[in-house]
Protein backbone atom coordinates (compact mmCIF):
# COMPACT_ATOMS: atom_id res chain seq x y z
CA UNK A 1 0.00 0.00 0.00
CA UNK A 2 1.56 3.08 -0.84
CA UNK A 3 1.73 5.90 1.55
CA UNK A 4 -0.02 9.06 1.38
CA UNK A 5 3.21 11.08 0.96
CA UNK A 6 3.99 9.15 -1.89
CA UNK A 7 0.76 8.94 -3.37
CA UNK A 8 0.90 13.16 -2.84
CA UNK A 9 4.38 13.07 -4.77
CA UNK A 10 3.18 11.18 -7.87
CA UNK A 11 -0.16 13.25 -8.04
CA UNK A 12 1.78 16.71 -8.10
CA UNK A 13 4.15 15.59 -10.71
CA UNK A 14 1.34 13.92 -13.01
CA UNK A 15 -0.67 17.55 -12.43
CA UNK A 16 2.68 19.11 -13.50
CA UNK A 17 3.08 16.87 -16.48
CA UNK A 18 -0.12 17.71 -17.41
CA UNK A 19 -0.69 21.18 -17.30
CA UNK A 20 0.17 23.45 -20.44
CA UNK A 21 2.66 25.39 -20.74
CA UNK A 22 3.09 28.47 -19.98
CA UNK A 23 3.03 30.36 -23.72
CA UNK A 24 3.50 34.06 -22.31
CA UNK A 25 6.25 33.69 -19.10
CA UNK A 26 7.04 37.26 -19.71
CA UNK A 27 5.68 39.95 -17.12
CA UNK A 28 2.39 39.61 -16.36
CA UNK A 29 2.24 35.76 -17.42
CA UNK A 30 0.60 36.60 -20.66
CA UNK A 31 -2.95 37.30 -19.11
CA UNK A 32 -4.99 40.15 -17.39
CA UNK A 33 -3.87 41.44 -13.88
CA UNK A 34 -4.05 44.33 -12.06
CA UNK A 35 -6.15 47.04 -11.04
CA UNK A 36 -7.50 49.87 -13.02
CA UNK A 37 -9.33 52.18 -10.06
CA UNK A 38 -12.74 52.50 -10.39
CA UNK A 39 -12.69 51.38 -13.70
CA UNK A 40 -11.34 47.74 -13.55
CA UNK A 41 -14.25 46.19 -14.60
CA UNK A 42 -14.75 48.93 -17.86
CA UNK A 43 -12.78 47.44 -20.77
CA UNK A 44 -10.56 50.40 -21.78
CA UNK A 45 -11.51 52.48 -24.91
CA UNK A 46 -10.02 50.83 -28.58
CA UNK A 47 -6.78 52.54 -29.78
CA UNK A 48 -4.84 52.61 -33.30
CA UNK A 49 -2.58 50.09 -31.35
CA UNK A 50 -5.21 47.91 -29.39
CA UNK A 51 -8.17 48.32 -31.94
CA UNK A 52 -10.53 45.38 -30.03
CA UNK A 53 -11.46 45.74 -26.92
CA UNK A 54 -9.39 44.25 -24.37
CA UNK A 55 -10.65 41.21 -22.13
CA UNK A 56 -12.03 41.16 -18.52
CA UNK A 57 -9.23 41.21 -15.71
CA UNK A 58 -8.00 37.29 -14.41
CA UNK A 59 -6.51 38.24 -11.47
CA UNK A 60 -7.59 41.21 -9.61
CA UNK A 61 -8.42 42.47 -6.36
CA UNK A 62 -10.76 45.26 -7.28
CA UNK A 63 -14.01 44.33 -5.18
CA UNK A 64 -16.64 43.85 -8.02
CA UNK A 65 -18.85 46.95 -8.18
CA UNK A 66 -22.80 45.92 -6.93
CA UNK A 67 -25.30 44.62 -9.28
CA UNK A 68 -28.57 46.28 -9.51
CA UNK A 69 -31.67 44.81 -10.00
CA UNK A 70 -33.94 46.68 -12.24
CA UNK A 71 -36.83 44.40 -11.71
CA UNK A 72 -36.88 44.30 -8.06
CA UNK A 73 -38.77 47.55 -6.94
CA UNK A 74 -37.64 49.39 -3.86
CA UNK A 75 -38.95 48.45 -0.57
CA UNK A 76 -40.03 50.52 2.02
CA UNK A 77 -37.82 50.80 4.95
CA UNK A 78 -39.33 48.64 7.53
CA UNK A 79 -39.56 49.92 11.35
CA UNK A 80 -37.31 48.39 13.74
CA UNK A 81 -38.28 46.40 16.64
CA UNK A 82 -38.90 48.41 20.00
CA UNK A 83 -38.78 51.96 18.46
CA UNK A 84 -42.17 53.74 18.49
CA UNK A 85 -42.79 55.08 15.14
CA UNK A 86 -44.44 58.51 15.05
CA UNK A 87 -48.44 58.82 14.76
CA UNK A 88 -49.85 60.67 11.59
CA UNK A 89 -51.22 63.79 12.15
CA UNK A 90 -55.16 63.99 11.97
CA UNK A 91 -57.52 66.23 10.24
CA UNK A 92 -57.34 69.14 12.35
CA UNK A 93 -53.46 69.03 12.59
CA UNK A 94 -53.34 68.89 9.08
CA UNK A 95 -55.31 71.84 8.64
CA UNK A 96 -55.55 74.25 11.29
CA UNK A 97 -57.85 77.18 9.82
CA UNK A 98 -60.52 74.43 10.15
CA UNK A 99 -59.45 73.53 13.64
CA UNK A 100 -59.46 76.97 15.01
CA UNK A 101 -62.32 77.57 13.07
CA UNK A 102 -64.30 74.27 15.11
CA UNK A 103 -62.57 75.36 17.90
CA UNK A 104 -64.06 78.96 17.87
CA UNK A 105 -67.75 77.74 17.33
CA UNK A 106 -67.65 75.43 19.61
CA UNK A 107 -66.13 78.12 22.22
CA UNK A 108 -68.96 80.21 21.26
CA UNK A 109 -71.22 77.47 22.52
CA UNK A 110 -70.04 76.92 25.49
CA UNK A 111 -69.92 80.19 26.58
CA UNK A 112 -73.81 80.38 26.02
CA UNK A 113 -74.42 77.28 27.46
CA UNK A 114 -72.79 78.66 30.79
CA UNK A 115 -74.93 82.32 30.23
CA UNK A 116 -77.52 79.83 30.66
CA UNK A 117 -79.07 80.56 26.80
CA UNK A 118 -78.75 77.67 24.84
CA UNK A 119 -75.50 76.17 23.45
CA UNK A 120 -76.12 78.56 19.87
CA UNK A 121 -77.22 81.48 21.85
CA UNK A 122 -74.31 83.30 20.78
CA UNK A 123 -74.54 83.39 17.83
CA UNK A 124 -78.25 84.39 17.42
CA UNK A 125 -81.08 83.23 15.62
CA UNK A 126 -80.73 80.65 13.15
CA UNK A 127 -80.63 83.76 10.13
CA UNK A 128 -77.59 84.72 12.49
CA UNK A 129 -76.07 81.43 12.02
CA UNK A 130 -76.46 81.06 8.39
CA UNK A 131 -74.68 84.30 7.86
CA UNK A 132 -72.21 83.25 10.08
CA UNK A 133 -71.50 80.54 7.66
CA UNK A 134 -71.91 82.34 4.85
CA UNK A 135 -68.84 84.77 6.37
CA UNK A 136 -67.05 81.96 6.99
CA UNK A 137 -66.92 80.23 3.31
CA UNK A 138 -66.12 84.07 2.07
CA UNK A 139 -63.10 84.21 3.94
CA UNK A 140 -61.98 80.25 2.84
CA UNK A 141 -62.95 80.92 -0.89
CA UNK A 142 -60.78 84.37 0.02
CA UNK A 143 -58.00 82.00 1.24
CA UNK A 144 -58.03 79.53 -1.17
CA UNK A 145 -57.68 82.18 -4.09
CA UNK A 146 -54.53 83.55 -2.40
CA UNK A 147 -52.72 80.62 -2.10
CA UNK A 148 -53.71 79.40 -5.70
CA UNK A 149 -52.20 82.56 -7.36
CA UNK A 150 -48.90 82.08 -4.79
CA UNK A 151 -48.53 78.59 -6.46
CA UNK A 152 -49.31 79.83 -9.76
CA UNK A 153 -46.21 82.64 -9.67
CA UNK A 154 -43.18 81.37 -11.28
CA UNK A 155 -40.06 80.45 -8.12
CA UNK A 156 -37.07 82.79 -8.85
CA UNK A 157 -34.03 82.44 -6.93
CA UNK A 158 -31.94 85.26 -5.76
CA UNK A 159 -29.15 86.31 -7.95
CA UNK A 160 -25.48 87.62 -6.36
CA UNK A 161 -24.79 90.85 -4.76
CA UNK A 162 -23.93 92.99 -7.53
CA UNK A 163 -24.54 90.42 -10.47
CA UNK A 164 -27.82 90.68 -12.69
CA UNK A 165 -29.87 87.59 -12.65
CA UNK A 166 -29.32 87.42 -16.60
CA UNK A 167 -25.59 86.83 -16.93
CA UNK A 168 -25.47 84.04 -14.12
CA UNK A 169 -24.43 81.11 -16.59
CA UNK A 170 -25.54 77.55 -15.27
CA UNK A 171 -22.44 75.74 -14.02
CA UNK A 172 -21.14 72.73 -16.13
CA UNK A 173 -21.69 69.12 -14.81
CA UNK A 174 -18.89 67.08 -15.28
CA UNK A 175 -18.98 62.99 -16.77
CA UNK A 176 -18.73 60.78 -13.78
CA UNK A 177 -16.84 57.96 -14.03
CA UNK A 178 -17.58 54.60 -13.48
CA UNK A 179 -17.45 52.02 -10.92
CA UNK A 180 -17.72 49.76 -9.90
CA UNK A 181 -20.24 51.62 -10.14
CA UNK A 182 -21.32 54.02 -13.14
CA UNK A 183 -20.48 53.98 -17.18
CA UNK A 184 -17.16 55.37 -18.07
CA UNK A 185 -16.93 57.95 -21.30
CA UNK A 186 -15.70 56.18 -23.93
CA UNK A 187 -13.52 57.12 -26.72
CA UNK A 188 -10.02 58.13 -26.45
CA UNK A 189 -10.68 60.76 -23.04
CA UNK A 190 -7.46 62.66 -21.67
CA UNK A 191 -8.55 64.22 -18.64
CA UNK A 192 -5.66 64.85 -16.86
CA UNK A 193 -3.32 65.99 -19.38
CA UNK A 194 -0.48 63.13 -20.23
CA UNK A 195 2.89 64.95 -21.81
CA UNK A 196 5.88 64.08 -23.35
CA UNK A 197 7.65 63.90 -20.22
CA UNK A 198 4.58 61.18 -19.01
CA UNK A 199 4.88 59.54 -22.30
CA UNK A 200 8.97 58.67 -21.79
CA UNK A 201 8.33 57.82 -18.04
CA UNK A 202 5.80 54.79 -19.47
CA UNK A 203 8.30 53.60 -22.29
CA UNK A 204 11.57 53.81 -19.45
CA UNK A 205 9.03 51.94 -17.13
CA UNK A 206 8.17 49.00 -20.10
CA UNK A 207 11.77 48.01 -20.10
CA UNK A 208 12.70 48.74 -16.52
CA UNK A 209 10.16 46.21 -15.61
CA UNK A 210 11.24 43.45 -17.82
CA UNK A 211 15.03 44.16 -16.93
CA UNK A 212 14.07 43.56 -12.86
CA UNK A 213 11.45 40.66 -13.86
CA UNK A 214 14.71 38.88 -15.79
CA UNK A 215 17.02 39.02 -12.92
CA UNK A 216 14.35 38.68 -10.70
CA UNK A 217 15.00 41.94 -8.20
CA UNK A 218 12.06 42.21 -6.33
CA UNK A 219 12.78 45.48 -4.62
CA UNK A 220 13.34 47.05 -7.97
CA UNK A 221 9.76 45.59 -9.21
CA UNK A 222 8.79 47.12 -5.64
CA UNK A 223 9.80 50.56 -6.59
CA UNK A 224 8.27 50.58 -9.96
CA UNK A 225 5.16 48.76 -9.07
CA UNK A 226 2.01 48.53 -6.93
CA UNK A 227 1.99 45.76 -4.11
CA UNK A 228 -0.57 44.13 -6.01
CA UNK A 229 1.64 43.81 -9.15
CA UNK A 230 4.21 42.77 -7.15
CA UNK A 231 2.16 39.98 -5.36
CA UNK A 232 2.00 38.90 -9.30
CA UNK A 233 5.21 38.64 -9.91
CA UNK A 234 5.98 36.23 -7.17
CA UNK A 235 3.16 34.32 -8.08
CA UNK A 236 4.50 33.55 -11.48
CA UNK A 237 8.16 33.29 -10.37
CA UNK A 238 6.77 30.08 -8.09
CA UNK A 239 4.82 29.12 -10.73
CA UNK A 240 7.74 28.91 -13.20
CA UNK A 241 9.87 27.33 -10.26
CA UNK A 242 7.73 25.02 -9.59
CA UNK A 243 8.33 23.45 -13.48
CA UNK A 244 12.43 24.04 -12.70
CA UNK A 245 12.13 26.91 -15.47
CA UNK A 246 13.12 30.57 -15.50
CA UNK A 247 11.88 33.27 -18.14
CA UNK A 248 14.17 36.10 -19.54
CA UNK A 249 13.12 38.95 -21.86
CA UNK A 250 16.01 41.72 -22.83
CA UNK A 251 16.28 43.86 -25.88
CA UNK A 252 12.94 45.39 -25.26
CA UNK A 253 11.56 47.83 -27.74
CA UNK A 254 8.94 49.84 -27.64
CA UNK A 255 7.25 49.62 -31.48
CA UNK A 256 4.03 51.86 -31.05
CA UNK A 257 2.11 53.05 -28.11
CA UNK A 258 -0.68 55.73 -27.55
CA UNK A 259 -3.04 56.43 -24.60
CA UNK A 260 -6.44 55.13 -24.15
CA UNK A 261 -7.58 56.92 -21.18
CA UNK A 262 -6.46 58.69 -18.27
CA UNK A 263 -8.71 60.09 -15.30
CA UNK A 264 -8.10 60.99 -11.44
CA UNK A 265 -9.66 59.24 -8.35
CA UNK A 266 -9.72 61.62 -5.58
CA UNK A 267 -5.56 61.83 -5.18
CA UNK A 268 -4.63 59.26 -7.37
CA UNK A 269 -4.09 59.63 -11.12
CA UNK A 270 -4.33 56.83 -13.51
CA UNK A 271 -3.32 55.88 -17.60
CA UNK A 272 -4.17 52.78 -19.44
CA UNK A 273 -1.43 53.28 -22.29
CA UNK A 274 -1.76 50.30 -25.30
CA UNK A 275 1.82 49.18 -26.36
CA UNK A 276 2.99 47.37 -29.06
CA UNK A 277 6.47 46.69 -28.26
CA UNK A 278 9.36 43.54 -29.26
CA UNK A 279 11.30 42.06 -27.37
CA UNK A 280 13.39 38.69 -26.81
CA UNK A 281 11.38 36.11 -25.15
CA UNK A 282 12.91 33.20 -23.83
CA UNK A 283 12.44 30.27 -21.07
CA UNK A 284 15.09 28.29 -19.82
CA UNK A 285 15.52 25.03 -17.87
CA UNK A 286 16.91 25.90 -14.38
CA UNK A 287 19.21 23.14 -14.07
CA UNK A 288 21.29 23.03 -17.31
CA UNK A 289 19.88 26.08 -19.43
CA UNK A 290 17.84 24.66 -22.05
CA UNK A 291 15.51 26.56 -24.19
CA UNK A 292 11.74 25.08 -23.30
CA UNK A 293 10.21 27.76 -25.23
CA UNK A 294 10.88 30.92 -27.32
CA UNK A 295 14.20 31.19 -29.60
CA UNK A 296 17.40 33.55 -28.46
CA UNK A 297 17.68 34.88 -31.88
CA UNK A 298 14.71 35.67 -32.71
CA UNK A 299 12.43 38.83 -31.75
CA UNK A 300 8.92 38.63 -30.98
CA UNK A 301 5.78 41.55 -30.82
CA UNK A 302 3.54 41.98 -28.00
CA UNK A 303 0.68 43.83 -27.74
CA UNK A 304 -0.38 44.73 -24.18
CA UNK A 305 -2.45 47.62 -22.37
CA UNK A 306 -0.11 49.43 -19.17
CA UNK A 307 -2.70 50.95 -16.54
CA UNK A 308 0.01 53.13 -14.64
CA UNK A 309 -1.06 54.96 -11.16
CA UNK A 310 0.19 58.11 -9.28
CA UNK A 311 -0.51 59.19 -6.31
CA UNK A 312 -0.49 63.32 -5.50
CA UNK A 313 1.50 64.06 -8.53
CA UNK A 314 4.18 61.22 -7.81
CA UNK A 315 5.87 59.07 -9.60
CA UNK A 316 4.02 56.91 -12.24
CA UNK A 317 3.72 53.04 -10.93
CA UNK A 318 2.31 50.09 -13.29
CA UNK A 319 -0.69 48.87 -11.42
CA UNK A 320 -2.01 46.59 -14.07
CA UNK A 321 -1.10 44.87 -17.59
CA UNK A 322 -4.10 43.51 -19.31
CA UNK A 323 -3.90 41.81 -22.65
CA UNK A 324 -5.13 43.20 -26.27
CA UNK A 325 -7.42 40.82 -28.06
CA UNK A 326 -6.19 39.08 -30.77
Amino acid sequence: MRSPARFMAIAAAALLALAPALADARPGGGISSGSRGSRTFSAPPATNTAPRTAPTFERTQQPPPPVSRPDVAPTAPRPMPGVAQPARPGFFQRNPFMGGLMAGMLGAGLFGLLAGSGFFSGLGSLAGIMGFLLQIGLIIGLVMLVRAFLQRRPQQEPALAGMPRQNMAPEPVMPRSSGGAGAAPRGNVDEIGIGPQDLASFEAALVEVNRAWTAQDLSALQRISTPEMVQYFRDDYAALAARGWRNETRDVKLEQGDVAESWREGARDYCTVAMRFSLIDVTRRQGDGAVVEGDPNRRTTATELWTFMRTQGGPWTLSAIQQAAA
